[in-house]
């Protein structure tokens, strides 16, 4: 795979495309850095618009969830998929309020998913899947029992067709705006967002004396720029 995105028709940016970036690590970046996508589809004739969880692994986007949910049988049967993730950065201040904006990293991704059934490959995502959720887990945890690998479906999308654009920095101004006669003495810049953790939380039911695993309080910061 290139270290560059090589833009199709549909996922060419066009509007906004001096905040489209090619750098394919800057794509890596955005879904590691996110925990959920939004999966699109047509299902019957009508667009359909999903949350779900989602792992990346190399040039894979893995995406989970039950067999009997209709957008990923949808999209196992050989449907025309697209995922999104967006994080949000900050919020933008304009001294208009048509140039008021949000500071964002955003990745789609154009593809025909297809559905893992091979055992091994299917446990390896679900592995994948469950670490990019929950750091460590995977091994912490009990491991899905038959019946539950059962119910569960995994679908595999490459990511050759993919789009990245971001914007970052203070707002784009009306030369007009800066002067005191127009709005030139209001407040413009960024809010920007930043997200943490707060302390765990045990479960009603768990014995006492059992303290959180060390891989639990050493979670990472969310959405920050993930793996290369």
């Amino acid at each position: 795979m290139t270290e560059t995105l090589s833009p199709t028709e549909r996922s060419t940016i066009r509007r906004g495309k001096d905040r489209a970036v090619t750098d394919r690590s800057a794509l890596y970046a955005v879904l590691d850095a996110g925990l959920i996508c939004h999966l699109a589809f047509v299902a019957n004739g009508a667009p359909v618009v999903v949350p779900t969880g989602y792992a990346r692994d190399g040039e894979v986007l893995y995406l989970h969830g039950s067999t009997g949910a209709a957008s990923l049988r949808a999209a196992a049967e050989g449907a025309e998929v697209c995922v999104n993730v967006t994080l949000l950065d900050g919020i933008v201040y304009s001294r208009a309020v048509f140039h008021h904006s949000v500071n964002y990293r955003s990745a789609t991704i154009h593809g025909v998913a297809r559905q893992l059934i091979d055992r091994d490959a299917k446990l390896a995502a679900l592995a994948v899947l469950t670490n990019h959720l929950a750091p460590g887990q995977w091994d912490y945890a009990r491991e899905p029992s038959k019946q539950e690998f059962a119910k569960t479906a995994v679908l595999a999308l490459d990511l050759a067709e993919a789009a990245v654009k971001i914007r970052s920095g203070p707002p784009g101004e009306d030369e007009d705006d800066l002067t005191p006669e127009r709005n030139g003495l209001a407040w413009a810049g960024v809010l920007p967002l930043h997200q943490t953790w707060g302390e765990p939380l045990p479960c009603p039911e768990l014995p006492s004396g059992v303290d959180v695993p060390g891989h639990v309080t050493a979670r990472p910061a969310p959405f920050r720029e993930g793996r290369g």
